[in-house]
């Protein structure tokens, strides 16, 4: 099929449902109702039978070259925007799963879809992981918090396919594979370890770095995110204590932006360049407010970024999961190198799985409409060879 023979009509969705809560965590809208806004790329040759599916955490992906793409393919591709669109400050993965499992069941139910896949962007691999494997086998009745959301009585419509696309492992494992192994005090962050600042030229640890140094760093990252979880949960257990059952509290997380492999292309290597990140200069976007994980709320850090409570592991959900399974990834990412990619597949456990590569590619397929056209003929083939699509 011809890319240009194929158009596509942008149709906007509204997804509106109830949902008992005791608080808000998003700031427009009334307390207990949930709007979600979506858009559905529709070929102008789609016999309305299938439909691609893609979310993000917190991202507005709209317009991104791959859905545009895909579309072109002649394949029926929805963007659903979560609650927290532009914002992961309150951000509560199991609210998420809940906006997912609106958005497939109001494309069944009033667009008649029969087949839905889906679509796992970046940060959205590690959300449809999670999903698929509550949707097979629902198990979650709280957050890591402790605050009640039982997952069992959702009735999540299960996907038949997934497609990993340029996806990493998880939020919380991709955050502490960022954050600054060298600050020591939270609330002044210029107290850091020397020897553990990459940024710092009077380290004396300096590209390409040791093994020694990385296996140091990497358990420096690790205990830095644990002692941020310890805060966390004496504070809720404090406001507990007091009858303040739903007090929450913000708080700057700073230097979130300081993996060794953005200036050590040797570490994990692929065709990136060196001293580059995909939110720009590293040095810059770790001290920046666009950092990842920059604001955060007690339960959302929990949620989202806690390394060993977060419950959306894309690694973990993997091993669950059963539908037919691809896996993509490109050799020039400058967010997600080939450990993830490869981690993820190898995690599935059944045999019904595919891995591809696009050799040039980079994250977003910015300035490279022919990689996002690859891309999208790679998963119209597998799409076609699953049946999934006609």
């Amino acid at each position: 099929m011809k890319e240009e023979l194929v158009k596509y009509t942008r149709l906007p969705l509204i997804i509106a449902f109830q949902e008992v809560s005791q608080y808000k965590d998003t700031y427009a809208g009334e307390i207990g109702t949930v709007a979600l806004t979506a858009h559905l790329l529709k070929p102008e040759n789609s016999n309305g039978k299938s439909v691609v599916i893609f979310m993000h955490p917190t991202g507005g992906g709209s317009y991104l070259p791959m859905l545009n793409s895909l579309a072109k393919q002649g394949i029926d591709t929805v963007w659903c925007d979560s609650r927290y669109r532009g914002t992961d400050s309150a951000l509560i993965m199991e609210k998420v799963l809940i906006d997912l499992g609106q958005c497939i069941k109001h494309l069944k139910e009033i667009h008649k879809y029969e087949k839905v896949i889906l679509g796992g962007w970046s940060g959205g691999g590690s959300l449809s992981l999670f999903y698929q494997s509550q949707a097979e086998n629902p198990s979650i009745t709280e957050t890591p918090a402790g605050d009640p959301i039982d997952l069992l009585s959702q009735d999540f419509i299960p996907a038949d396919g997934i497609m990993l696309i340029a996806a990493h492992e998880s939020r919380h494992r991709t955050f502490t594979e960022w954050i600054d192994g060298s600050v020591t005090d939270e609330l002044n962050p210029e107290e850091r370890n020397i020897e553990l600042d990459i940024y710092d030229k009077a380290n004396p640890n300096q590209p390409q770095y040791t093994d020694e140094f990385i296996k140091t760093y990497r358990a420096a990252q690790i205990e830095r995110n644990r002692r941020i979880t310890s805060w966390v949960q004496q504070k809720l257990e404090d406001y507990k204590k007091k009858d303040e059952e739903n007090r929450e509290f913000g708080f700057v997380v700073h230097r979130t932006m300081a993996d060794p492999k953005w200036l050590d292309s040797s570490i994990d290597p692929n065709g990136r360049k060196s001293n580059w990140c995909f939110l720009g200069e590293p040095e810059i976007v770790n001290n920046s407010p666009i950092g990842l994980g920059r604001f955060c709320s007690l339960r959302s850090w929990l949620s989202q970024w806690s390394y060993d409570l977060a419950q959306g592991d894309g690694i973990n959900c993997a091993k669950d999961i059963t539908i037919p399974s691809l896996v993509i990834g490109n050799t020039d990412d400058d967010g997600i190198t080939p450990s993830h990619t490869n981690n993820l597949f190898d995690s599935i456990k059944h045999k019904n799985k595919t891995l591809k590569w696009i050799e040039g590619a980079n994250h977003y397929y910015f300035g490279q409409p022919e990689k996002s056209n690859e891309s999208a003929q790679t998963c119209r083939d597998w799409l076609e060879a699953q049946k999934l699509v006609s």
